[in-house]
């Protein structure tokens, strides 16, 4: 298997089961990861699902500002969720064989192991092209979706697992976003040197200000989904004083949203909580530069990227103490840290941050400001760049 020079720009497969339009943090990953690389040179091709059950001609898609060659593949909606889309997983072997036989590549970088990366990882092996992947995935986060009976649930979990380890063994590097999710990954596989790789941003694309807020807004952005356990953040803005004008923005859309919005009429919080739905780039920078706290009380995050847009905007953080949100707030530096799940302490994290002075107050932004630039977009740029050239990264982690 030769490998490409450092010099050379190289020509780079990115399959992904989850892609723009969507919204959510894998897509965001492969959107920037890909416009980054096009932007230092590369040749990048995107196979993705189609958005529609048909045939469709390879085209040249703008992400991120930048244009890249998309092969959109025949896929059906799935119902139980509100905007996944997959391509029949007993076609994948053969799209990928259509696609490479079209590209032949350098190297393929798979997001997940599912239906698209299966079938690229398969024909990677038997055409010897070298095969990075990325594991965004947690089998537990999908539950809510399979319609499984509860007593399934943790076969299924098992079965997905050992699923994933089929596949991932293919590829010379496997990565994930943080160590943390790169040790659950090794609990649950036989794979063992897995490198966690930041997904990245360019902290110069949000706006920070650090003058003193004159409004308690807190913002939330992410899909409005059952993981993301926003109902213990709207228990704990009612558990807070009316007379301290604490509100809540929700910025993002999804399957409870209509349930959240039943539960902010049953807790008296109509006149303190938005839900935006869907935004722009633009609306999105602008609802975290305004706001004087993010919060969040996922419990399955295996990175974040809403957090860290969060602290590039200079936003001091409120967080689950779960999963990889550890890695990004630092309790009492940029933040606080509370038991996932307990609205009570939610509700004290938040009085912490509306009691603090201003000069504690900027500290903390300030805080968030510096913790976020090691998860700098070049950074994460070269570490794949040198993955798909089969060297050793510079950097071993951006976490």
């Amino acid at each position: 298997m030769s490998q490409p020079q450092r010099s050379t720009p190289m020509r780079i497969m990115i399959g992904c089961d989850t892609f723009s339009p969507d919204v959510n943090g894998a897509a965001r990953f492969a959107e920037r990861l890909a416009a980054g690389l096009v932007g230092r040179g590369h040749e990048v091709h995107i196979v993705a699902p189609g958005l529609r059950w048909r045939r469709s001609a390879p085209a040249t898609e703008i992400i991120e500002g930048q244009p890249m060659t998309v092969h959109r593949l025949p896929a059906l909606r799935w119902l139980p969720h509100d905007w996944i889309r997959f391509v029949l997983p007993w076609r994948a072997k053969h799209y990928a064989r259509r696609v490479l036989s079209y590209v032949t590549p350098d190297v393929i970088h798979i997001q997940s192991h599912i239906i698209i990366g299966r079938g690229l990882a398969k024909e990677a092996t038997r055409r010897r092209i070298r095969l990075v992947a990325t594991n965004h995935v947690m089998p537990e986060n999908v539950l809510d979706f399979t319609l499984l009976p509860t007593w399934a649930e943790s076969l299924f979990v098992r079965w997905a697992w050992r699923d994933a380890d089929k596949v991932l063994r293919r590829a010379s590097a496997v990565t994930t976003p943080t160590r943390r999710a790169a040790d659950f990954l090794e609990r649950n596989t036989t794979r063992r040197g897995v490198r966690p790789v930041s997904c990245g941003l360019r902290a110069a694309d949000y706006e920070s200000d650090l003058t003193p807020r004159t409004e308690n807004k807190l913002v939330f952005v992410g899909r409005v989904t059952l993981e993301k356990e926003i109902d213990v953040i709207l228990r704990a803005i009612a558990r807070l004083d009316p007379a301290s004008g604490v509100t809540l923005t929700v910025v993002g859309d999804g399957d409870q949203r209509k349930n959240l919005e039943k539960l902010v009429t049953e807790l008296g919080l109509d006149d303190r909580v938005e839900f935006t739905g869907r935004v722009t780039d633009a609306e999105l920078r602008s609802h975290l530069t305004g706001a004087k706290a993010f919060v969040i009380a996922s419990i399955a995050e295996l990175q974040s990227i809403a957090t860290m847009e969060a602290m590039a905007s200079g936003l001091p953080i409120i967080a689950a103490d779960a999963m990889a949100l550890p890695h990004l707030v630092h309790h009492g530096e940029n933040g606080y840290l509370f038991q996932p799940g307990n609205d009570n302490e939610l509700a004290m994290a938040i009085e912490k941050v509306l009691a603090l002075d201003d000069d504690d107050y900027l500290a903390m932004q300030q805080a968030s400001l510096e913790a976020v630039q090691m998860h700098d977009l070049d950074r994460t740029l070269d570490t794949f760049e040198a993955l798909y050239r089969g060297e050793n990264p510079r950097h071993s982690s951006n976490n």
